[in-house]
Protein backbone atom coordinates (compact mmCIF):
# COMPACT_ATOMS: atom_id res chain seq x y z
CA UNK A 1 0.00 0.00 0.00
CA UNK A 2 1.50 3.36 -1.02
CA UNK A 3 1.11 5.94 1.70
CA UNK A 4 3.28 8.72 0.27
CA UNK A 5 4.08 10.01 -3.16
CA UNK A 6 6.74 12.64 -3.87
CA UNK A 7 6.66 13.78 -0.25
CA UNK A 8 2.87 14.12 -0.13
CA UNK A 9 0.21 11.78 1.15
CA UNK A 10 -1.05 9.47 -1.57
CA UNK A 11 -4.70 9.69 -2.51
CA UNK A 12 -5.59 6.32 -0.98
CA UNK A 13 -5.13 7.62 2.57
CA UNK A 14 -7.97 10.03 1.90
CA UNK A 15 -10.20 7.63 0.00
CA UNK A 16 -9.86 4.29 1.78
CA UNK A 17 -10.76 3.63 5.42
CA UNK A 18 -8.00 2.03 7.44
CA UNK A 19 -8.67 -1.56 8.54
CA UNK A 20 -8.19 -3.51 11.78
CA UNK A 21 -5.26 -5.92 12.13
CA UNK A 22 -6.57 -9.17 13.64
CA UNK A 23 -4.78 -12.50 13.40
CA UNK A 24 -2.51 -11.26 10.62
CA UNK A 25 -5.41 -10.10 8.44
CA UNK A 26 -6.68 -6.60 7.68
CA UNK A 27 -10.43 -6.61 8.27
CA UNK A 28 -13.34 -4.21 8.59
CA UNK A 29 -14.93 -3.73 12.00
CA UNK A 30 -18.09 -5.57 12.98
CA UNK A 31 -20.01 -2.33 13.57
CA UNK A 32 -19.69 -1.20 9.96
CA UNK A 33 -18.97 2.32 11.23
CA UNK A 34 -15.98 4.58 10.72
CA UNK A 35 -14.34 7.51 12.51
CA UNK A 36 -13.14 10.61 10.64
CA UNK A 37 -9.50 11.60 11.10
CA UNK A 38 -8.84 15.35 11.17
CA UNK A 39 -5.55 17.15 10.56
CA UNK A 40 -5.26 19.49 13.57
CA UNK A 41 -3.15 21.93 11.54
CA UNK A 42 -6.04 22.57 9.16
CA UNK A 43 -9.17 21.11 10.74
CA UNK A 44 -9.79 19.12 7.55
CA UNK A 45 -10.54 15.40 7.31
CA UNK A 46 -7.67 13.34 5.92
CA UNK A 47 -8.73 9.73 6.51
CA UNK A 48 -11.21 7.39 8.17
CA UNK A 49 -10.68 4.67 10.75
CA UNK A 50 -12.67 1.60 11.66
CA UNK A 51 -14.86 2.07 14.72
CA UNK A 52 -13.99 -1.18 16.44
CA UNK A 53 -16.09 -2.46 19.32
CA UNK A 54 -16.41 -5.32 21.77
CA UNK A 55 -16.89 -7.98 19.07
CA UNK A 56 -13.70 -6.89 17.31
CA UNK A 57 -11.80 -6.89 20.59
CA UNK A 58 -13.05 -10.43 21.26
CA UNK A 59 -11.67 -11.59 17.92
CA UNK A 60 -8.36 -9.80 18.47
CA UNK A 61 -7.91 -11.24 21.96
CA UNK A 62 -8.75 -14.70 20.66
CA UNK A 63 -6.10 -14.31 17.94
CA UNK A 64 -3.55 -13.15 20.51
CA UNK A 65 -4.42 -16.03 22.82
CA UNK A 66 -4.06 -18.57 20.02
CA UNK A 67 -0.68 -17.10 19.02
CA UNK A 68 0.51 -17.22 22.62
CA UNK A 69 -0.70 -20.72 23.46
CA UNK A 70 -0.30 -22.76 20.29
CA UNK A 71 1.26 -20.66 17.54
CA UNK A 72 4.88 -20.53 16.38
CA UNK A 73 5.51 -17.53 18.66
CA UNK A 74 5.53 -19.89 21.62
CA UNK A 75 8.52 -21.70 20.09
CA UNK A 76 10.48 -18.47 19.61
CA UNK A 77 13.17 -18.12 22.23
CA UNK A 78 14.66 -14.80 23.31
CA UNK A 79 17.30 -14.78 20.58
CA UNK A 80 14.66 -15.30 17.89
CA UNK A 81 12.45 -12.56 19.35
CA UNK A 82 15.41 -10.22 19.41
CA UNK A 83 16.16 -10.91 15.76
CA UNK A 84 12.58 -10.21 14.69
CA UNK A 85 12.44 -7.00 16.72
CA UNK A 86 15.67 -5.76 15.20
CA UNK A 87 14.40 -6.62 11.74
CA UNK A 88 11.28 -4.55 12.42
CA UNK A 89 13.46 -1.65 13.60
CA UNK A 90 15.44 -1.78 10.36
CA UNK A 91 12.27 -1.80 8.26
CA UNK A 92 10.78 1.10 10.21
CA UNK A 93 13.98 3.08 9.85
CA UNK A 94 13.74 2.67 6.08
CA UNK A 95 10.24 4.19 6.30
CA UNK A 96 11.05 6.90 8.86
CA UNK A 97 10.12 9.86 6.61
CA UNK A 98 6.76 8.33 5.82
CA UNK A 99 6.03 7.58 9.47
CA UNK A 100 7.06 11.10 10.52
CA UNK A 101 4.74 12.61 7.93
CA UNK A 102 1.85 10.53 9.20
CA UNK A 103 2.58 11.57 12.78
CA UNK A 104 2.73 15.25 11.80
CA UNK A 105 -0.53 15.21 9.84
CA UNK A 106 -2.34 13.01 12.34
CA UNK A 107 -1.24 14.63 15.61
CA UNK A 108 0.06 18.10 14.75
CA UNK A 109 3.62 17.52 15.91
CA UNK A 110 6.28 19.47 13.94
CA UNK A 111 7.57 17.05 11.36
CA UNK A 112 11.25 17.51 12.24
CA UNK A 113 10.50 16.62 15.86
CA UNK A 114 8.29 13.72 14.81
CA UNK A 115 11.08 12.29 12.67
CA UNK A 116 13.90 12.69 15.17
CA UNK A 117 12.12 11.92 18.44
CA UNK A 118 8.93 9.99 17.79
CA UNK A 119 10.17 7.83 14.93
CA UNK A 120 13.96 7.48 15.08
CA UNK A 121 14.07 7.87 18.86
CA UNK A 122 11.57 5.08 19.38
CA UNK A 123 13.17 2.84 16.78
CA UNK A 124 16.23 3.05 19.03
CA UNK A 125 13.89 2.23 21.92
CA UNK A 126 12.73 -0.87 20.03
CA UNK A 127 16.32 -2.02 19.51
CA UNK A 128 17.08 -1.46 23.19
CA UNK A 129 14.13 -3.58 24.30
CA UNK A 130 15.12 -6.26 21.79
CA UNK A 131 18.38 -6.67 23.69
CA UNK A 132 16.46 -7.74 26.79
CA UNK A 133 14.64 -10.60 25.06
CA UNK A 134 17.39 -13.24 25.56
CA UNK A 135 18.47 -11.80 28.93
CA UNK A 136 15.37 -12.32 31.10
CA UNK A 137 16.98 -14.66 33.59
CA UNK A 138 16.00 -15.77 37.08
CA UNK A 139 18.07 -16.68 40.14
CA UNK A 140 19.17 -19.75 42.01
CA UNK A 141 18.60 -20.06 45.76
CA UNK A 142 20.08 -21.93 48.69
CA UNK A 143 17.07 -23.23 50.69
CA UNK A 144 16.85 -22.79 54.44
CA UNK A 145 15.60 -26.36 54.80
CA UNK A 146 18.46 -28.77 55.41
CA UNK A 147 17.45 -31.14 52.63
CA UNK A 148 18.81 -31.82 49.16
CA UNK A 149 16.91 -29.46 46.85
CA UNK A 150 17.61 -27.46 43.72
CA UNK A 151 15.72 -24.14 43.82
CA UNK A 152 15.56 -21.50 41.09
CA UNK A 153 13.31 -18.84 39.58
CA UNK A 154 12.44 -18.08 35.96
CA UNK A 155 10.85 -15.18 34.12
CA UNK A 156 7.93 -16.08 31.87
CA UNK A 157 5.74 -13.98 29.58
CA UNK A 158 2.60 -12.88 31.35
CA UNK A 159 0.38 -13.82 28.40
CA UNK A 160 -1.96 -11.62 26.35
CA UNK A 161 -1.38 -7.91 26.91
CA UNK A 162 -3.82 -5.10 26.21
CA UNK A 163 -1.97 -1.90 25.25
CA UNK A 164 -3.97 1.33 25.30
CA UNK A 165 -2.08 4.26 23.80
CA UNK A 166 -2.79 8.02 24.11
CA UNK A 167 -3.01 10.58 21.33
CA UNK A 168 -0.13 12.81 22.40
CA UNK A 169 2.68 10.35 21.55
CA UNK A 170 0.84 7.81 19.39
CA UNK A 171 3.60 5.99 17.55
CA UNK A 172 6.17 6.45 20.31
CA UNK A 173 3.95 4.99 23.03
CA UNK A 174 2.78 2.19 20.75
CA UNK A 175 6.40 1.20 20.05
CA UNK A 176 7.39 1.56 23.70
CA UNK A 177 4.66 -0.68 25.08
CA UNK A 178 4.85 -3.15 22.21
CA UNK A 179 8.64 -3.43 22.47
CA UNK A 180 8.61 -4.39 26.14
CA UNK A 181 5.76 -6.86 25.61
CA UNK A 182 7.51 -8.50 22.63
CA UNK A 183 10.80 -8.74 24.48
CA UNK A 184 9.03 -10.55 27.32
CA UNK A 185 7.36 -12.95 24.88
CA UNK A 186 3.79 -11.68 25.18
CA UNK A 187 1.20 -11.38 22.44
CA UNK A 188 -0.97 -8.28 22.38
CA UNK A 189 -3.94 -6.23 21.30
CA UNK A 190 -2.97 -2.62 20.68
CA UNK A 191 -5.68 0.07 20.90
CA UNK A 192 -4.40 3.43 19.61
CA UNK A 193 -6.30 6.65 20.17
CA UNK A 194 -9.11 7.33 17.75
CA UNK A 195 -7.50 10.74 17.20
CA UNK A 196 -4.08 9.44 16.14
CA UNK A 197 -3.97 5.94 14.68
CA UNK A 198 -2.47 6.35 11.20
CA UNK A 199 1.23 5.79 11.90
CA UNK A 200 0.46 2.90 14.24
CA UNK A 201 -1.59 1.18 11.54
CA UNK A 202 1.24 1.67 9.08
CA UNK A 203 3.55 0.09 11.64
CA UNK A 204 1.16 -2.87 11.66
CA UNK A 205 1.90 -3.44 7.99
CA UNK A 206 5.62 -3.27 8.64
CA UNK A 207 5.25 -5.81 11.48
CA UNK A 208 3.96 -8.26 8.90
CA UNK A 209 7.01 -7.62 6.72
CA UNK A 210 9.32 -8.27 9.67
CA UNK A 211 8.12 -11.86 9.93
CA UNK A 212 6.19 -11.86 13.21
CA UNK A 213 3.72 -14.75 13.33
CA UNK A 214 0.03 -13.94 12.79
CA UNK A 215 -1.78 -12.85 15.92
CA UNK A 216 1.27 -11.73 17.90
CA UNK A 217 0.39 -8.06 17.34
CA UNK A 218 -3.24 -7.11 16.75
CA UNK A 219 -4.47 -3.53 16.30
CA UNK A 220 -8.06 -2.45 16.96
CA UNK A 221 -8.98 1.20 16.40
CA UNK A 222 -12.01 2.77 18.01
CA UNK A 223 -13.22 4.93 20.86
CA UNK A 224 -11.92 4.41 24.37
CA UNK A 225 -15.38 3.94 25.86
CA UNK A 226 -16.06 1.15 23.36
CA UNK A 227 -12.95 -0.71 22.17
CA UNK A 228 -10.75 0.44 25.06
CA UNK A 229 -13.27 -0.50 27.72
CA UNK A 230 -13.90 -3.87 26.09
CA UNK A 231 -10.17 -4.57 26.18
CA UNK A 232 -9.95 -3.54 29.83
CA UNK A 233 -12.94 -5.70 30.78
CA UNK A 234 -11.83 -8.77 28.83
CA UNK A 235 -11.23 -11.77 31.05
CA UNK A 236 -8.73 -13.33 28.63
CA UNK A 237 -6.37 -10.33 28.82
CA UNK A 238 -3.63 -11.00 31.37
CA UNK A 239 -1.99 -7.57 31.50
CA UNK A 240 -3.17 -4.05 30.73
CA UNK A 241 -0.77 -1.18 30.05
CA UNK A 242 -2.48 2.20 29.81
CA UNK A 243 -1.24 5.73 29.34
CA UNK A 244 -3.80 8.51 29.71
CA UNK A 245 -5.82 10.50 32.20
CA UNK A 246 -6.09 9.69 35.90
CA UNK A 247 -9.89 9.60 35.64
CA UNK A 248 -9.78 6.85 33.01
CA UNK A 249 -7.04 5.04 34.93
CA UNK A 250 -9.35 4.77 37.95
CA UNK A 251 -12.06 3.20 35.77
CA UNK A 252 -9.55 0.69 34.45
CA UNK A 253 -8.70 -0.31 38.02
CA UNK A 254 -12.31 -1.34 38.49
CA UNK A 255 -12.36 -3.19 35.17
CA UNK A 256 -9.27 -5.19 36.15
CA UNK A 257 -10.96 -6.77 39.15
CA UNK A 258 -12.79 -9.27 36.93
CA UNK A 259 -9.74 -11.49 36.50
CA UNK A 260 -7.21 -9.47 38.53
CA UNK A 261 -5.24 -8.65 35.38
CA UNK A 262 -1.90 -6.97 36.00
CA UNK A 263 -1.85 -3.21 35.47
CA UNK A 264 0.66 -0.58 34.48
CA UNK A 265 -0.89 2.89 34.59
CA UNK A 266 0.96 6.02 33.45
CA UNK A 267 -1.47 8.80 34.26
CA UNK A 268 -1.68 12.56 34.68
CA UNK A 269 0.70 15.13 36.12
CA UNK A 270 1.02 18.70 37.31
CA UNK A 271 4.75 18.86 37.66
CA UNK A 272 6.75 21.57 39.44
CA UNK A 273 9.80 23.35 38.05
CA UNK A 274 11.94 24.99 40.75
CA UNK A 275 14.49 27.66 39.77
CA UNK A 276 16.96 28.68 42.49
CA UNK A 277 18.81 31.99 42.51
CA UNK A 278 22.11 30.34 41.55
CA UNK A 279 20.67 28.56 38.48
CA UNK A 280 22.29 29.05 35.09
CA UNK A 281 20.02 31.61 33.47
CA UNK A 282 20.25 30.27 29.92
CA UNK A 283 19.81 26.64 30.97
CA UNK A 284 16.85 27.35 33.24
CA UNK A 285 14.96 29.60 30.80
CA UNK A 286 15.47 27.15 27.97
CA UNK A 287 14.53 24.20 30.15
CA UNK A 288 11.41 25.72 31.71
CA UNK A 289 10.20 26.87 28.29
CA UNK A 290 10.59 23.39 26.87
CA UNK A 291 8.95 21.87 29.95
CA UNK A 292 5.56 23.46 29.20
CA UNK A 293 5.62 24.01 25.43
CA UNK A 294 7.02 20.74 24.08
CA UNK A 295 4.34 18.98 22.03
CA UNK A 296 2.20 22.11 22.55
CA UNK A 297 2.14 21.34 26.27
CA UNK A 298 0.28 18.09 25.62
CA UNK A 299 2.54 15.98 27.77
CA UNK A 300 1.82 14.38 31.12
CA UNK A 301 5.24 15.32 32.51
CA UNK A 302 4.90 19.03 31.60
CA UNK A 303 6.55 21.34 34.14
CA UNK A 304 3.58 23.68 34.27
CA UNK A 305 3.96 24.99 37.86
CA UNK A 306 7.06 27.20 37.86
CA UNK A 307 8.56 28.42 41.16
CA UNK A 308 11.38 30.99 40.97
CA UNK A 309 13.49 32.56 43.72
CA UNK A 310 12.26 36.12 44.27
CA UNK A 311 15.73 37.63 43.77
CA UNK A 312 15.65 36.57 40.11
CA UNK A 313 11.88 36.35 39.63
CA UNK A 314 11.38 39.54 37.60
CA UNK A 315 14.33 39.02 35.28
CA UNK A 316 13.59 35.34 34.81
CA UNK A 317 9.92 35.97 34.05
CA UNK A 318 10.83 38.64 31.52
CA UNK A 319 13.30 36.38 29.73
CA UNK A 320 10.91 33.43 29.78
CA UNK A 321 8.09 35.55 28.34
CA UNK A 322 10.28 36.83 25.51
CA UNK A 323 11.43 33.31 24.72
CA UNK A 324 7.82 32.09 24.69
CA UNK A 325 6.82 34.92 22.36
CA UNK A 326 9.60 33.88 20.01
CA UNK A 327 8.37 30.32 19.50
CA UNK A 328 7.27 29.82 15.89
CA UNK A 329 3.75 28.40 16.02
CA UNK A 330 2.47 26.91 12.78
CA UNK A 331 1.32 23.89 10.78
CA UNK A 332 3.09 20.67 11.61
CA UNK A 333 4.48 20.15 8.11
CA UNK A 334 5.65 23.75 7.58
CA UNK A 335 9.38 24.42 7.52
CA UNK A 336 10.58 26.09 10.71
CA UNK A 337 7.55 25.28 12.87
CA UNK A 338 8.62 24.86 16.49
CA UNK A 339 5.19 24.30 18.05
CA UNK A 340 2.21 22.85 16.24
CA UNK A 341 -1.52 22.91 17.01
CA UNK A 342 -3.42 21.28 19.82
CA UNK A 343 -4.97 17.94 18.93
CA UNK A 344 -8.58 19.04 18.49
CA UNK A 345 -11.06 21.89 18.65
CA UNK A 346 -12.36 20.60 21.98
CA UNK A 347 -8.84 20.60 23.43
CA UNK A 348 -8.29 24.13 22.17
CA UNK A 349 -11.53 25.22 23.83
CA UNK A 350 -10.55 23.42 27.04
CA UNK A 351 -7.19 25.19 27.25
CA UNK A 352 -8.72 28.57 26.50
CA UNK A 353 -11.29 27.88 29.20
CA UNK A 354 -8.57 27.31 31.78
CA UNK A 355 -6.82 30.55 30.79
CA UNK A 356 -10.05 32.54 31.00
CA UNK A 357 -10.88 30.92 34.32
CA UNK A 358 -7.47 31.77 35.72
CA UNK A 359 -7.84 35.42 34.72
CA UNK A 360 -11.33 35.53 36.22
CA UNK A 361 -9.87 34.18 39.49
CA UNK A 362 -7.26 36.96 39.58
CA UNK A 363 -4.28 35.57 37.70
CA UNK A 364 -2.45 37.88 35.31
CA UNK A 365 -1.39 36.95 31.76
CA UNK A 366 2.31 37.66 31.36
CA UNK A 367 2.32 36.58 27.73
CA UNK A 368 0.14 34.60 25.35
CA UNK A 369 -3.49 33.83 25.99
CA UNK A 370 -5.78 32.99 23.12
CA UNK A 371 -5.59 31.59 19.61
CA UNK A 372 -2.50 31.87 17.47
CA UNK A 373 -3.12 33.47 14.09
CA UNK A 374 -3.55 30.35 11.97
CA UNK A 375 -6.64 29.72 9.86
CA UNK A 376 -8.47 26.45 10.37
CA UNK A 377 -6.09 24.76 12.80
CA UNK A 378 -6.29 24.37 16.56
CA UNK A 379 -3.47 26.72 17.51
CA UNK A 380 -2.87 28.55 20.76
CA UNK A 381 0.01 30.76 21.87
CA UNK A 382 2.36 29.75 24.71
CA UNK A 383 0.85 31.32 27.82
CA UNK A 384 2.36 32.28 31.19
CA UNK A 385 0.17 33.32 34.12
CA UNK A 386 1.40 35.14 37.23
CA UNK A 387 -0.36 35.90 40.54
CA UNK A 388 -1.95 32.48 40.77
CA UNK A 389 -2.89 30.85 44.06
CA UNK A 390 -2.54 27.23 45.10
CA UNK A 391 -6.31 26.66 45.07
CA UNK A 392 -6.83 27.90 41.51
CA UNK A 393 -7.70 25.37 38.81
CA UNK A 394 -4.77 26.56 36.69
CA UNK A 395 -2.43 25.56 39.53
CA UNK A 396 -4.20 22.35 40.56
CA UNK A 397 -5.51 20.68 37.42
CA UNK A 398 -3.78 19.22 34.40
CA UNK A 399 -4.44 21.61 31.50
CA UNK A 400 -2.64 19.69 28.71
CA UNK A 401 -1.74 22.77 26.74
CA UNK A 402 1.15 25.28 26.53
CA UNK A 403 0.19 27.04 29.76
CA UNK A 404 2.33 27.61 32.86
CA UNK A 405 1.88 29.46 36.13
CA UNK A 406 4.89 31.26 37.60
CA UNK A 407 5.28 32.13 41.29
CA UNK A 408 8.09 33.52 43.49
CA UNK A 409 9.52 31.96 46.63
CA UNK A 410 11.48 33.98 49.19
CA UNK A 411 14.23 31.88 50.71
CA UNK A 412 16.05 28.58 50.46
CA UNK A 413 14.02 26.68 53.02
CA UNK A 414 14.11 23.46 51.03
CA UNK A 415 11.47 21.72 53.12
CA UNK A 416 9.02 24.58 52.58
CA UNK A 417 9.76 24.74 48.85
CA UNK A 418 9.29 20.99 48.52
CA UNK A 419 6.01 21.18 50.43
CA UNK A 420 4.67 23.67 47.91
CA UNK A 421 5.96 21.64 44.99
CA UNK A 422 4.37 18.49 46.44
CA UNK A 423 1.02 20.22 47.01
CA UNK A 424 -0.71 18.27 44.25
CA UNK A 425 -2.51 14.95 43.86
CA UNK A 426 0.00 14.05 41.17
CA UNK A 427 3.61 12.93 41.36
CA UNK A 428 4.91 12.18 37.90
CA UNK A 429 7.88 14.50 37.34
CA UNK A 430 9.75 17.47 38.78
CA UNK A 431 12.42 19.82 37.46
CA UNK A 432 15.17 21.50 39.52
CA UNK A 433 17.57 24.22 38.37
CA UNK A 434 20.58 24.99 40.56
CA UNK A 435 24.38 24.93 40.37
CA UNK A 436 24.57 23.67 43.97
CA UNK A 437 25.02 19.90 43.89
CA UNK A 438 24.09 19.46 47.54
CA UNK A 439 20.89 21.46 47.08
CA UNK A 440 19.97 19.42 44.00
CA UNK A 441 20.38 16.14 45.88
CA UNK A 442 18.44 17.37 48.90
CA UNK A 443 15.56 18.62 46.74
CA UNK A 444 15.49 15.39 44.75
CA UNK A 445 15.01 13.51 48.03
CA UNK A 446 12.23 15.82 49.21
CA UNK A 447 10.23 15.85 45.98
CA UNK A 448 7.55 13.13 45.74
CA UNK A 449 7.69 12.30 42.05
CA UNK A 450 8.69 9.32 39.97
CA UNK A 451 11.20 11.29 37.90
CA UNK A 452 13.30 14.27 39.00
CA UNK A 453 15.34 16.07 36.35
CA UNK A 454 18.08 18.53 37.25
CA UNK A 455 19.34 21.32 34.98
CA UNK A 456 17.56 20.24 31.82
CA UNK A 457 18.41 16.53 31.88
CA UNK A 458 16.18 14.66 29.45
CA UNK A 459 14.22 11.45 29.72
CA UNK A 460 15.92 8.27 28.58
CA UNK A 461 14.29 4.98 27.62
CA UNK A 462 16.91 2.98 29.53
CA UNK A 463 15.58 4.37 32.82
CA UNK A 464 12.28 3.55 34.57
CA UNK A 465 9.47 6.08 34.18
CA UNK A 466 6.25 6.37 36.16
CA UNK A 467 4.55 8.27 38.92
CA UNK A 468 3.83 8.61 42.61
CA UNK A 469 0.35 9.19 44.02
CA UNK A 470 -2.37 9.59 41.36
CA UNK A 471 0.14 9.71 38.52
CA UNK A 472 0.03 5.96 38.13
CA UNK A 473 1.07 2.45 39.04
CA UNK A 474 4.23 0.65 38.01
CA UNK A 475 7.08 1.71 35.75
CA UNK A 476 7.77 1.66 32.04
CA UNK A 477 11.10 1.74 30.16
CA UNK A 478 14.38 0.10 31.01
CA UNK A 479 14.56 -3.32 32.60
CA UNK A 480 11.55 -2.50 34.79
CA UNK A 481 9.39 -1.98 31.72
CA UNK A 482 10.21 -5.39 30.25
CA UNK A 483 9.85 -7.18 33.60
CA UNK A 484 6.36 -5.71 34.02
CA UNK A 485 5.23 -8.04 31.21
CA UNK A 486 6.56 -11.14 32.98
CA UNK A 487 5.57 -13.42 35.83
CA UNK A 488 8.17 -14.75 38.27
CA UNK A 489 8.03 -18.50 38.78
CA UNK A 490 9.88 -20.35 41.57
CA UNK A 491 10.80 -24.01 41.05
CA UNK A 492 11.90 -26.35 43.90
CA UNK A 493 13.19 -29.81 43.08
CA UNK A 494 13.92 -32.49 45.64
CA UNK A 495 17.17 -34.30 44.80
Amino acid sequence: MAWTKNGNLASDIYDNPRMLLIGGQWVACSTGQTIPVLDPSTGRQVATLQRGGAEDVDMAVAAARKAFETGPWRQCNGVMREQMMRRLADIMEAHCDELALLEAIDGGKPIAVARQVDVLGNIARLRYAAGWAPRLIGDSFEPAINAPMHCFSTREAIGVAGLIVPWNFPLGMAISKMADALAAGCTMVLKPSELTSLATLRMGELIGQAGFPDGVVNIVTGFGAEAGQALADHRDVDKLSFTGSTAVGKRLLQAATGNLKRLTLELGGKSPAIVFADADSDVSVRGVLRNFTYNSGQICAAGSRVFVHRSIYDSFTDRLAKAADGIRVGPATATGTEMGPLISRSQQDRVNGYIAGGVADGAQIVTGGGHAAQDGGYFIRPTILANSRANMAIRKEEIFGPVATISPFDDDDLVAIAAEANDTEYGLSAFIYTRNLSKAHQMARLIRAGTVRVNGAGLDYTMPFGGYKQSGWGRENGQEGVLSFTELKTVMMAL
